[in-house]
């Protein structure tokens, strides 16, 4: 019987990685593992954005002070106030008792604190003799005193417009004509400040004041 020949056997190796490398070849040397990159400075003349610091937290106040609101219009000024009218006093008196009675009045005004300066007396009939005395003087002398305001001045209706004002005005309807009676209470009732006494016909006087002073 023929021999058969015996086939070789066949080792099979294990598959796998080499244990050793091939000849004339190096293993690769492994890199390293990346950590963070450090910042880049900034390059040469153009830095970086500086971020500007939060604000300064700001009062009610300045809050206000920086953004006023929007400019009205002016307030108008306060009208000033009107001067009081003076208080009117009658004193009731005959043409012939007018004067006495207004001197009475004075000599009431200054024991009560009045000072001379602060009084006019204007009469419409015969002047008060004090009045005639100064203007025996002369005009200029009479209106001296008045201009000296530290006694208590005495003026006929015609020129009582002349006399500046004063506190206390005393008109004595003496007697004269209506006009007198209508010039002296228009006079005094736009020279007295606080107060205007008039001594007269209490009939006469109310028909004068009711005619528009």
């Amino acid at each position: 019987m023929p021999l058969i020949p015996e086939e070789p056997q066949i080792h099979e190796k294990a598959q796998g990685p080499r244990a050793t490398p091939a000849s004339g070849r190096t293993a690769p040397t492994p890199r390293p593992v990346p950590g963070p990159r450090p910042a880049a400075p900034p390059r040469p003349g153009r830095p970086g954005p500086v971020r500007p610091a939060p604000p300064a937290q700001r009062t009610s106040r300045d809050t206000a002070a920086a953004k006023p609101g929007p400019a009205g219009p002016a307030a108008p000024a306060a009208p000033a106030a009107a001067p009081a009218a003076a208080q009117i006093q009658l004193i009731p008196a005959t043409p012939d008792g007018a004067l006495d009675a207004a001197e009475e009045a004075v000599d009431l005004l200054l024991d009560s604190g009045r000072t001379p300066g602060d009084v006019l007396v204007i009469t419409t009939g015969d002047p008060h003799p004090w009045a005639a005395h100064e203007l025996s003087f002369g005009d200029a002398a009479y209106w001296a005193q008045h201009d000296a305001g530290d006694d208590v001045f005495y003026a006929d209706a015609a020129v009582a417009d002349r006399a500046a004002s004063r506190a206390v005005v005393v008109v004595a309807l003496n007697g004269g004509p209506e006009a007198a009676a209508v010039t002296a209470l228009t006079v005094a009732h736009s020279r007295a400040g606080a107060l205007l006494i008039v001594c007269g016909d209490p009939q006469r006087i109310n028909s004068v004041l009711g005619a528009g002073v």
